[in-house]
């Protein structure tokens, strides 16, 4: 992977470039201290597949850059700032950041967040050419050629439009769809939905291989509850900030109330907006979030079979 990096801080660029290298995250091959040279040719020329940058820097600050990027740079942004600002961190998710990094920086959150960048660029990649082996097929026969996408390839597509597909919950609530579809075929639809715990232990067998003893089960399915629960909370935090950007935004329309409870989003949002915790506990449904998801998935999965 490529890297450029943004930020006027030298000890902060070095840092960066130290711990992606030494990690062996791929190459930085650009730097600045400004975002003045910061076009989609210079990017594009070298290559660039993540762009780390500095949210406010001297003449022109990370958003303005984003802005002017936004249509010509296919690559990630990573964003990285002292400011706490709600509605600013809204905007550069709105913009198209897929991670945000406080100052200062801790080495360990650095190299985690870059490895999920890193993953949700290999699977897109993935998913892009599949479809591109597909679209070849079929314009280069006759024949119609069935649709190879699988159930589990929508779920990632769903995933990556909440924006946690980079989440390690991610690979729990994917391997949960694929099981729902495969038990379905053995009981009526509109009586089936698995246990909670049913999938839970089925997402923490398939991890651990069928040889795997009750006790690390056991261990297994309360590791897997903790990371759906944070990739969900994750998923309604980035909702939430693009319905405090943009109320019409058209994910936010789509995905508020279909994947959360309507006040909980709301309530999410007013925290984000006072930059202060909710009054009270805001509350996420695990159940619904993964019926919705599978349903969905199902949805898209059988209409281009």
């Amino acid at each position: 992977m490529n890297f450029f990096i943004v930020d006027d801080d030298d000890a902060i660029r070095s840092m960066l470039r130290e711990i992606i290298e030494d990690n062996n995250l791929g190459n930085v091959v650009g730097e600045a201290k400004n975002g003045i040279s910061i076009k989609s040719s210079l990017l594009n020329s070298k290559n660039i597949h993540v762009l780390i940058i500095d949210l406010l820097m001297p003449i022109k600050d990370g958003l303005q850059i984003m802005s002017e990027l936004s249509s010509s740079f296919k690559g990630k942004f990573i964003m990285i700032s002292q400011v706490e600002d709600k509605e600013m961190i809204g905007k550069a998710y709105s913009l198209g950041v897929q991670y945000y990094i406080t100052k200062p920086l801790n080495r360990i959150e650095v190299v985690e967040v870059i490895k999920r960048v890193i993953s949700n660029i290999k699977l897109e990649k993935s998913i892009n050419h599949i479809q591109d082996t597909i679209n070849f097929l079929k314009t280069g026969t006759q024949n119609k050629i069935p649709e190879s996408k699988t159930i589990a390839e929508y779920s990632a597509s769903i995933l990556s439009k909440l924006g946690i597909i980079g989440e390690s919950g991610s690979n729990d609530l994917i391997s949960m769809v694929k099981y729902i579809y495969s038990r379905e075929n053995h009981i009526p639809s509109e009586k089936f939905f698995p246990p909670l715990k049913e999938l839970f232990t089925h997402a923490a067998e398939e991890k651990l291989g069928e040889k795997s003893n009750v006790p690390i089960i056991k261990k297994e399915v309360r590791a897997s509850q903790q990371r759906i629960r944070r990739a969900v909370m994750q998923a309604l935090n980035y909702i939430a900030s693009l319905g405090l950007t943009d109320y019409s935004n058209p994910k936010f329309e789509k995905y508020a109330a279909e994947y959360f409870d309507f006040t909980e989003v709301r309530k999410k949002m007013l925290e984000l907006q006072k930059n202060t915790p909710s009054s009270t506990p805001i509350h996420i449904n695990v159940k619904k979030f993964i019926k919705v998801l599978y349903l969905e998935s199902k949805k898209y999965f059988e209409d281009n079979l």
